[in-house]
Formats: structure tokens, sequence, C-alpha cells
């Protein structure tokens, strides 16, 4: 169980930050007169983080094949252009974050990267080493938001990763799911710990995480992570068959990647939707989501009927 001064203390800081009971008014709106200004979500310090990030999942496995780690370095180059900071990784993702590391040293200089990667062993006292490791591979000497992935031995890391925050050794601290699993043990751990984040799968095609895991974020001060938006590909390759409908054009959406990633951070408990490309073309379209206006409740639920009826 989590120490309860540890949790009386975070929630001390979530009071402070004017978060404790849910987010702040505003912090989800952005300025429909400054339609170019960057679309961002207040985290639970305060600061404020892009609402599109970039997943690393199958796409930035490519190994030390020296073609495919300059194509990576390009799409995360035309990631930073555009304004986006979040990139998710994990251990378990093969060769992802050391072709990240990779790209990092190749772009240089210092770029508005949002590091989050992720715990991913079943030795529950390997916890400050997958750190440790994870910060050499993508070169850096701290990481923004390390989480437990998918809850393997997730009480144990949690307990050190939680330690490790309270050092100053991390930034925040969170869990992560996908595929709609395990989403009552998610709830559980969302109540009766002091986390920052939490990372589950949702998108126009899964929004089971609307019943219970999104409400309970916004009363929670938790950031939300939207894994999978694209439902690993094959939402947006089976809408991009249909031809972009016009009233969506007029409501202010640019293309199917756009229509889906708005879809998501339009609800208020969304911090960061995480599409995984390997083209720049496609890192273009889905930066489009970014910037300009978000779709109030009716013109969501014409997107999901819209959708649906493909």
């Amino acid at each position: 169980m989590p120490d309860p001064d540890l949790s009386r203390r975070r929630l001390l800081q979530l009071a402070a930050a004017g978060l404790g009971a849910g987010w702040l008014p505003g912090a989800f709106g952005q300025d429909t007169h400054e339609t170019n200004a960057l679309i961002t979500r207040r985290l639970p310090d305060g600061s404020e983080l892009p609402a599109i990030g970039m997943g690393t999942w199958i796409t930035f496995n490519v190994g030390s094949d020296p073609e495919a780690r300059a194509g990576r370095t390009a799409v995360l180059r035309a990631f930073f252009e555009a304004g986006g900071a979040l990139v998710d990784s994990s251990p378990m993702y093969g060769s992802s974050e050391a072709v990240l590391g990779h790209a990092l040293s190749e772009i240089g200089g210092d770029p508005p990267l949002f590091a989050a990667s992720k715990v991913w062993t079943p030795d529950e006292d390997a916890t400050a080493e997958q750190v440790a490791q994870s910060e050499r591979r993508w070169g850096l000497e701290r990481m923004d938001l390390m989480q437990v992935h998918n809850l393997v031995a997730w009480e144990a890391h949690l307990a050190h990763l939680l330690e490790m925050r309270e050092e100053g050794r991390l930034r925040f601290v969170g869990i992560t799911t996908s595929h709609g699993r395990r989403h009552a043990e998610i709830e559980s751990i969302m109540r009766d710990w002091p986390i920052d984040f939490v990372q589950a799968s949702y998108s126009l095609g899964n929004r089971e995480a609307e019943r219970r895991l999104l409400p309970l974020a916004e009363e929670r001060g938790i950031a939300f992570i939207a894994n999978r938006p694209f439902q690993g590909g094959r939402l947006i390759d089976r809408v991009k068959r249909h031809p972009f409908p016009d009233w969506a054009r007029e409501a202010g959406l640019a293309n199917w990647a756009d229509y889906l990633l708005k879809f998501l951070i339009a609800h208020p408990a969304v911090t960061c939707a995480i599409p995984a490309t390997s083209r720049v073309d496609h890192m273009r379209e889905n930066m489009t989501a970014l910037r300009g206006p978000l779709p109030d409740k009716a013109l969501r639920q014409r997107m999901v009927e819209h959708v649906r009826g493909l």
C-alpha cells in the first residue's frame, strides 16, 4: 500500500497547483480567436503540454539499419517542428529507445522533448536499473515520466517510482494499460495511489475509457494519455477509404487524422493522444490536430455517427 504521508503530500501539491478537485476551469480550452495557437493541456505541476504526442511502438523498432534510422530521425524532427513534445516508448518496444536516442543525438540542440518511458520487468527490485537504462538509451539525465507498463509487478515498481519522484529523480509517475484490459485494477490504483499519469487505449472506435477512466482522471487531477488512437492503424485505414466529409471541413477539421485526434483531445479529461507513424507525411497530418478549433459535444456525436455509418 502507498505511504499515507506521501499521499497527503501529493494531495497538497495538487491543491497548490489548483488541481486537487479536478482540472482548473479553462485548462482544456483555447482562445478560438488564435486558431494557430498550440492546443495544450495543464499537467499536475501546473505546466503545459501539447495535446498531440508521439508513440514509438513498432514504428521505431528498426534496429541499427542506417536508412531506417535516418527516416525515424526525420519523423521525430517533423514532430518537434510542428510543436510536439511528448514522446512515449518502452523497453518492451525492441530497439525503439535506442533509435530514439540516436535520433535525438542527430537532431541536437534543445528540442521541446517530454520524455516518457516505462518500467517493464517482473523483477520487483529492478525499477531504478530500468529507469537508468532508459535514460542511457535516450541520452538523457532524467526522464519526465516513467510508467509501470501494463501493470507488470506494479505495486513494487510504483512504490519505487514514487520514491524516486520524491527524491527529484523523476518528474512524474504513471501506470499504463492497453487494448481495454484491467480497467477495474487501473481505477483502484487511480483512487488509492498518488500517481500523476494514467495511459490507456482510447479512440473514436474504442470508447470504453469514457465510462470510468476518463471521469475518474478528471476527478482526481490525473493526466490521461490516449494510446492506440487509430486502433493500431485499422481505424484510420478504414476511414481513409472514404471521402473526407464537407461538413467536417466546414467545422475546421483538415483531414481524417485531424478528425480522429481532435475527437479525443476535445474530451476534457484527455491530456495527450499519442499516434505512431514511420512516415513524415503522416506525422504532418497527425500534427494538424495540434491547432485549430476543437469539436463541441454535438459535433463529437456527429463525428461518431458518421464513422459508425462508413
